[in-house]
C-alpha cells in the first residue's frame, strides 16, 4: 500500500513537551477560581479546547461567572513557558524526514496563535511544515475534529489520504469521528493500553520512537 500523502500532527504534548506544564497551570487557574481539582484529573483532560475541559472538570451546570478568571489565570501563569518550551525527542527530525519523502505535513493545533508561535519557533521545523492551524481555524474544539478537518483543507487532502498523529484519547476520539487514522504517542503522559483501548492504530513512545520504526508504521503503509 502506498504512503499516506499527508501527516497531521497534534502540537502539546506530540511535538512538544507541555502536557504537564499546561496542568499545573490550569491547576493555578482553577484555585483561583475557587475549585480544587487534582492535577491528575487535569492532565486526562488536557487535549481539549478550553471549553470542553472546564466542562469536563467542573460540570455543565456549574456558576460560569468565574470561567474567565480560569483561563486567564491559566495563561498568565503558562505564558513564562513560552520562551523555554521543547521539542520532544526526535519530533523535528520525524516532521523533516515525513516531508523529505513527499509527504504534506500539518501542524493541526487548537493553539492560540501566540502559544502555536511559540511552539513553532521551539520546533524550528517551518521548512519542513506546508500548513499550521490554531485556534481561530475552528469553531468546535476536541474531541469534535474540527480542526482536524480545518488541517486536511488547507492541505487540500481528504480523510482517505492523510494519518494523524496525537498523544491523547482526545485526539484518537476526534480522528475516529471523522474515519482518519490515528497513530499515538505516549509522550504526553497517557498510557499505551489507554490509548490503544480508544482506538489508536499504532502507539509510540515518542516521535523518536515513530521515526524508528517509520517503515513498518501506518505513517507508511496506512
Amino acid at each position: 500500500m502506498s504512503s499516506p500523502a499527508g501527516v497531521l500532527f497534534d502540537v502539546d504534548g506530540t511535538l512538544i513537551d507541555s502536557t504537564y506544564l499546561h496542568a499545573v497551570t490550569w491547576w493555578e487557574g482553577f484555585r483561583a477560581g475557587g475549585y480544587d481539582v487534582p492535577v491528575a484529573q487535569i492532565h486526562r483532560a488536557v487535549g481539549m479546547g478550553s471549553d470542553r475541559l472546564l466542562d469536563h472538570l467542573l460540570g455543565t451546570e456549574r456558576d460560569r461567572s468565574r470561567d474567565d478568571l480560569i483561563r486567564a489565570v491559566h495563561g498568565e501563569r503558562y505564558a513564562p513557558y513560552l520562551t523555554r518550551l521543547r521539542p520532544l525527542p526526535g519530533a523535528a527530525d520525524l516532521m523533516r524526514t515525513c516531508h523529505e519523502r513527499g509527504q504534506k505535513v500539518a501542524l493541526a493545533s487548537s493553539a492560540t496563535p501566540e502559544e502555536l508561535s511559540a511552539m513553532r519557533r521551539a520546533l524550528d521545523v517551518d521548512d519542513a511544515t506546508d500548513v499550521a492551524t490554531s485556534s481561530g481555524d475552528a469553531e468546535r474544539s476536541k474531541p469534535e475534529p474540527d480542526i482536524i478537518q480545518a488541517a486536511l483543507d488547507k492541505l487540500g487532502l481528504s480523510v482517505g489520504q492523510a494519518v494523524y498523529v496525537g498523544d491523547s484519547i482526545w485526539d484518537v476520539a476526534a480522528c475516529a469521528k471523522l474515519g482518519l487514522p490515528c497513530v499515538a504517542l505516549t509522550c504526553g503522559g497517557t498510557s499505551r493500553a489507554e490509548l490503544a483501548g480508544a482506538g489508536a492504530v499504532a502507539v509510540y513512545e515518542d516521535p523518536a520512537d515513530l521515526l524508528a520504526h517509520l517503515d513498518e508504521s501506518p505513517l507508511t503503509t496506512a
